[in-house]
């Protein structure tokens, strides 16, 4: 590229191969800088090195405000609590300075140090309030599971147990979250399941089979490759045991897309769930991934994705056996179930309660049967 453009740098750089690329009329056939290949990679293996922050920009002051901290992480045992903000990072001011460029400062070598100034969310209005803090970087595992147990009463009055459970991402560390709160959960005597994928973009797809298989038995078709010359291939389970074969509803809306969408089609499609919600985003793309030397990395297409009773995924979507409601109430992105004081949110979500109306209907055929 050197030799051939007059590059001056590596933005520049970027956007030529940009360029090349559109050409090819795949929006997901990409370069990615090498700080964004980084976040990706964050997100895939789930384990960073840094502090245990979850921060974000505050629309209408600008101000970094904490979102949240990693339970047990080294900013958790330093003090510093949900809704503090963020002033200084090893002396620098961080006025204009956005939440990613921040979170880039933060992550570090394990075994180092950050200093950091916050100003606790219990006094804003005071100067006293505000505190340096040495924070030591670690390994920081990030699960992309969160679960509650919300009591429900059915149609006939008696009070059951439903077990939530909302997968964020498909990290690699999906799958053993996942089985592991789910084993918690049937010892508590959870009789029914809702699997949330709301606002899920993807992850590795690998660990979305894994999840699939968490809930399925035998040798059932997950998902269907076909490659650019036509040529389709099933992956399948082998002698699959499921966990739990209690009934399960999978909520699925526009942001669930790529591994999200493969895993609510092997549920759906072998009969093992009902998928309540929105019509998912409509991503079936199988990518190969290059890391290119600077720490950049290519992406590119090589095939898609069809589901087990051959729907096309791509571009098309997946959707839903029942429509939520227009006023549904959808949490944030970033939002962690951190304890059983979440479940009256999740109480007043109105595709959580479509939800539990399913499960009622698959409990009472189950009686009846």
């Amino acid at each position: 590229m050197v030799e051939m453009f007059p590059l001056r740098s590596s933005d520049a750089a970027y956007n030529k191969i940009s360029a090349m690329l559109s050409t090819l009329g795949d929006p997901f056939t990409r370069i990615i800088s090498p700080k964004e290949y980084q976040s990706f990679r964050i997100g895939s293996d789930g384990n960073l090195q840094g502090v245990g922050l979850f921060i974000n920009s505050e629309p209408r002051t600008g101000h970094l405000v904490i979102l949240s901290c990693v339970d047990g992480s080294p900013a958790a045992r330093a003090g510093i609590h949900e809704g503090d903000e963020l002033i200084e990072i090893n002396g620098e001011r961080l006025d204009g300075v956005d939440s990613e460029a921040a979170a880039q400062k933060l992550r570090g070598r394990a075994g180092t140090i950050v200093t950091v100034k916050v100003h606790s969310s219990k006094d804003l209005g005071s100067d006293s309030s505000i505190r340096e803090v040495k924070i030591p970087r670690e390994y920081i595992k990030l699960s992309p599971i969160s679960s509650a147990i919300i009591p429900h009463r059915t149609a006939d009055g008696h009070l059951t147990k439903t077990g939530y459970v909302k997968l964020s991402a498909f990290s690699q560390t999906a799958a053993a979250d996942m089985e592991n709160a789910i084993q918690e959960m049937e010892s508590q005597d959870v009789h029914a399941y809702i699997l949330d994928l709301r606002n899920n973009p993807g992850g590795l797809v690998k660990a979305g089979l894994d999840v699939a298989q968490i809930w399925l038995d035998g040798d059932e078709t997950l998902v269907n490759t076909i490659d650019r010359d036509g040529n389709m291939s099933p992956i399948s389970m082998v002698n699959g045991h499921a966990i739990t074969n209690d009934p399960l509803v999978v909520l699925v809306n526009e942001g669930s897309a790529s591994a999200s969408e493969i895993l609510a089609g092997a549920l759906h499609d072998n009969g093992r769930a009902i998928l309540v919600g929105h019509k998912t985003f409509g991503k079936g793309k199988i990518q190969s991934v290059t890391e290119l030397h600077d720490g950049s990395a290519l992406f590119v297409t090589v095939a898609k994705y069809l589901s087990p009773a051959l729907h096309d995924i791509d571009q098309v979507g997946i959707t839903p056996d029942v429509q939520c409601t227009t006023d549904m109430l959808n949490s944030p992105k970033d939002s962690l179930l951190k304890d059983k004081s979440s479940i009256s949110s999740l109480e007043t979500d109105s595709c959580i309660m479509v939800a539990e109306h399913e499960l009622d209907i698959q409990q009472s055929k189950g009686t009846a049967t």
